[in-house]
């Protein structure tokens, strides 16, 4: 048989706190407070970060060349929405099936330039190069004060900004 021990288990972080938890992958003791559940189990902060680190795979050049695609690319798109806003009442059509479509190359854009690597901070990165991208066709349409074009502008960014952040980091919302 195997002996048992009744030690009391404190918080390795928080030496006060008494604990029965332990982090599934460095066996430390950890507190209801400084544990982080994941799809196997409790984990320690340290060993979540250290865990995630090996998902971060992206290097510093990564951040200009796809701050610099989306950008360039967000820019063309946002051009070509001023004019499908003068279509008319059909171009609002285009534009809410336009704009997915628009962020899937921006996405793949930035993909095929960082070849895949990935990091939150990059998709961040990209997303605000998107908005930044059309900030131009913004500001000549506000000073020609083409308010519809501003607002196909923003439905424009609306879809599409969320769409390139989903996209790049791969969050499913229906699987």
């Amino acid at each position: 048989m195997t002996e048992q021990t009744t030690g009391i288990l404190y918080c390795y972080n928080h030496p006060n706190r008494e604990t029965a938890l332990r982090c599934n992958n460095c066996n430390r003791p950890i507190c209801a407070s400084c544990a982080v559940r994941t799809p196997t189990g409790y984990r320690c902060r340290e060993c979540v970060r250290e865990r995630q680190k090996s998902f971060d795979t992206s290097e510093w050049y990564d951040y200009l060349l796809g701050f610099l695609v989306a950008a360039v690319l967000s820019g063309a798109a946002s051009f070509l929405v001023t004019l499908i806003g003068g279509i008319g009442f059909f171009g609002w059509f285009l534009i809410a099936a336009g704009a997915p479509t628009a962020a899937v190359l921006i996405a793949e854009g930035v993909r095929a330039v960082t070849r895949k690597r990935r990091s939150r901070a990059l998709f961040i990165t990209v997303a605000v190069a998107v908005v930044l991208g059309a900030v131009p066709v913004i500001l000549l349409q506000a000073l020609t004060f083409q308010l519809f074009g501003i607002l196909f502008q923003v439905i424009y960014l609306v879809i599409a900004v969320p769409t390139v952040y989903a996209r790049l980091s791969g969050i499913q919302l229906f699987r």
